[in-house]
């Protein structure tokens, strides 16, 4: 049980490993951290689940939550797709009292760090290089030559921010990384 409402961002381009890092830091502290479930408007991915992977939702009932400020961040990150997270969201977990684990993007990542000040801890899980991240979209088996183009496009430029984040974290080994991530979190928790 969490005395103040803390928040554990996590950032990265995708296919950096920030989904795994994410999966490894919910298991260490199960009893301290809860998934923060975003809003998106794309459509399921394979076994994805409404309410528990995303709450996925429709671009006009997105714009709509966007008028009424129910969003602690947005964005649209690719083309008339649109992330989100619900202040609800972040209330019903400091709720169980626990700590939200943020899986965002990177300009989400800076926008919850410049609305909840002192709040945060925010880790960017850096790809060794642009060539492994290629490799590694690629293998995923889910991109496009058009969309595998425009996600590398983006982690370059992601990366330009990367020093706006607490902990930089390269995801050369994944356990590696997870140990790190692990070890910023309990010292975050602890304080």
């Amino acid at each position: 049980m969490l005395s103040s409402k803390k928040l554990i961002i996590l950032a990265a381009p995708s296919g950096a490993g920030k989904t795994s890092v994410s999966r490894h830091l919910l298991k260490t502290f199960a009893g301290q951290l809860a998934f923060s479930i975003s809003a998106a408007t794309r459509s399921p991915r394979n076994n994805e689940k409404d309410k528990v992977d995303y709450y996925f939702i429709t671009p006009a009932a997105f714009k709509q939550k966007i008028s009424e400020d129910a969003f602690a961040e947005w964005e649209m990150v690719y083309e008339g797709k649109y992330y989100g997270t619900l202040r609800s969201e972040l209330e019903r977990i400091w709720n169980e009292g626990k700590a939200p684990l943020l899986d965002v993007d990177v300009k989400g990542g800076i926008h919850i760090q410049e609305q909840y000040k002192g709040q945060c801890l925010s880790l960017f899980i850096e790809p060794p290089s642009i060539e492994e991240l290629r490799r590694r979209l690629v293998s995923r088996g889910t991109e496009t030559p058009e969309s595998l183009e425009a996600r590398i496009s983006k982690a370059t430029y992601e990366l330009s921010f990367k020093d706006r984040f607490n902990h930089i974290i390269i995801n050369d080994k994944l356990e590696n990384a997870c140990a790190e991530a692990e070890a910023a979190v309990r010292a975050f928790l602890a304080s």
